[in-house]
């Protein structure tokens, strides 16, 4: 499974990406926001695409067809990295369209339901993101959500990546891992949680403590 990183933070992104561990990135109004001050965001998206060898998510703002169109085409302009995300609505279905018959690639975000899923594959989207934490927050379950489009895009072939998005701790990547989501878009505090187990630290103190009683160095 692929893992990608939900960030705009430059400094996350390269910590990760420097321990060879993400294989792309996803961004969001939201998230762009949060970290670029009087930076223009083109210049962070073009930054984040530079630093990182794999598709990078990068939003369209307007809400209909047309706006949608002309922003994801200034998007992928950026850099051959870009991936644009659209909302899963009639109008973003529709410039998903217009987007891929242009070559782009296109990243169908918002996604709460199967039928929402299966028409993004239809549409012609790269990618769905499923929001399973969102899901979960009202008392639904999102790996089932999950599991729902796998079948569905494996009973008729469709070649969509299901992006698994809104993940919210470890057992959400473990689960999307055994269901079979193609991708994983996670938060970075999320991402070093997955390396952590309290019995590797035991281990490795039991282990030092051993050698320290020798006395020796390597």
């Amino acid at each position: 499974m692929k893992i990608f990183l939900d960030t705009a933070d430059l400094t996350e992104i390269r910590r990760a990406n420097d321990a060879g561990l993400i294989d792309g990135i996803t961004t969001n109004p939201s998230l762009v926001a949060k970290v670029a001050g009087e930076r223009d965001p083109k210049e962070i998206y073009r930054e984040i695409c530079e630093t990182v060898d794999g598709p990078v998510s990068l939003e369209v703002v307007g809400v209909d067809r047309e706006t949608m169109v002309r922003e994801g085409r200034k998007l992928a302009q950026i850099h051959e990295n870009a991936v644009v995300k659209v909302p899963l609505t009639e109008d973003g279905l529709k410039a998903c369209r217009d987007l891929v018959g242009e070559g782009i690639r296109v990243n169908v975000t918002l996604c709460f339901s199967v039928s929402q899923a299966l028409l993004a594959a239809k549409a012609g989207a790269s990618y769905v993101s499923p929001f399973v934490g969102r899901i979960d927050d009202i008392s639904g379950e999102g790996m089932q959500l999950i599991h729902q489009i796998r079948q569905v895009y494996d009973n008729y072939g469709y070649d969509t990546e299901i992006l698994a998005a809104s993940i919210r701790h470890p057992m959400h990547v473990v689960e999307s891992m055994l269901i079979g989501a193609d991708c994983c878009t996670i938060p970075p505090k999320v991402l070093w949680q997955l390396s952590k187990h309290p019995l590797t630290d035991r281990g490795l103190e039991a282990f030092l403590a051993d050698w320290n009683r020798l006395g020796a160095e390597l």
